[in-house]
C-alpha cells in the first residue's frame, strides 16, 4: 500500500527481458539497508517486489501480466522512474490510498501553463474512463492527484512545480504514457453495483 507521494526519482541502470517477464534493476538515492529483499517498492505507480539489492540499486521482477497493462515494457536504460515505498501503519497519509495495481495507461494529449502551475490533460482506456470524476482521485506513474475536469474520455489534472521538479512529469509532454490506477473507492462501488444488479 502506498499514498502517491513520491520520494525519489530512481534511474534503470539495466531492463532484461526474458521468459515472458522483464528484470529490471534501478539506481536510487535510498539507503538501502533496511529495505529487506521481498520489499515491496511503487515504481511509477507498479507495486514491484525486491529480488536483489546492492548500494544504490534495487532489483525487481515484472510478469508478463505486468507488462500488459503497464508501462513497465517501454523502459529501458537511463529511463526515470518516480519511487515510493510502501507505507508503515502510522505514516502520514499526505495522498490517497495507492495499491500499485496498475489499470491500464493514459496518454498525455496536452500540456499547458496555468498560472504557476501546469495543466495535463489526460486520455484514459475507453473502460476506465467511467471511473474517474471531477474532484476524485488518480495516481499517474504513481502521483496521487485531484482530477480538476473530465471529458468523456479526457480529464484534466494540475501538476505544482514542486510535483512537477520531484516526479517525471518534468519529463512528461504529448504521446507520453503514464500508468494509471482509479481510484480504490471508485473500484468497489462499480463491484458492488454491478454485484446488486445480478441479484
Amino acid at each position: 500500500m502506498f499514498t502517491g507521494i513520491v520520494t525519489d526519482i530512481g534511474t534503470v541502470r539495466e531492463a532484461r527481458h526474458g521468459n515472458g517477464g522483464l528484470t529490471l534493476s534501478i539506481e536510487t538515492a535510498y539507503d538501502i539497508a533496511p529495505i529487506a529483499l521481498g520489499a515491496s517498492v511503487g515504481c511509477s505507480g507498479v507495486c514491484l517486489t525486491v529480488v536483489a539489492k546492492e548500494k544504490g540499486l534495487l532489483t525487481f521482477e515484472a510478469s508478463a501480466e505486468t507488462l500488459a497493462c503497464s508501462t513497465l515494457g517501454d523502459w529501458k536504460t537511463g529511463s526515470r522512474v518516480n519511487l515510493e515505498q510502501a507505507m508503515k501503519l502510522g505514516d502520514e497519509m499526505g495522498g490517497h490510498l495507492v495499491l500499485g495495481h496498475v489499470d491500464g495507461v493514459a496518454t498525455v494529449t496536452g500540456r499547458r501553463p496555468d498560472g504557476e502551475s501546469v495543466r495535463f490533460i489526460f486520455e484514459a482506456p475507453t473502460d476506465l474512463a467511467p471511473y474517474i470524476a471531477p474532484k476524485g482521485s488518480v495516481a499517474l506513474d504513481g502521483v496521487s492527484l485531484t482530477v480538476n475536469e473530465v471529458d468523456g474520455r479526457s480529464f484534466g489534472v494540475n501538476i505544482i512545480p514542486h510535483t512537477l521538479s520531484h516526479t517525471v512529469f518534468g519529463d512528461a509532454a504529448p504521446g507520453t504514457r503514464m500508468n494509471l490506477e482509479i481510484d480504490l473507492i471508485a473500484r468497489y462501488v462499480e463491484r458492488l453495483l454491478a454485484a446488486r444488479g445480478r441479484a
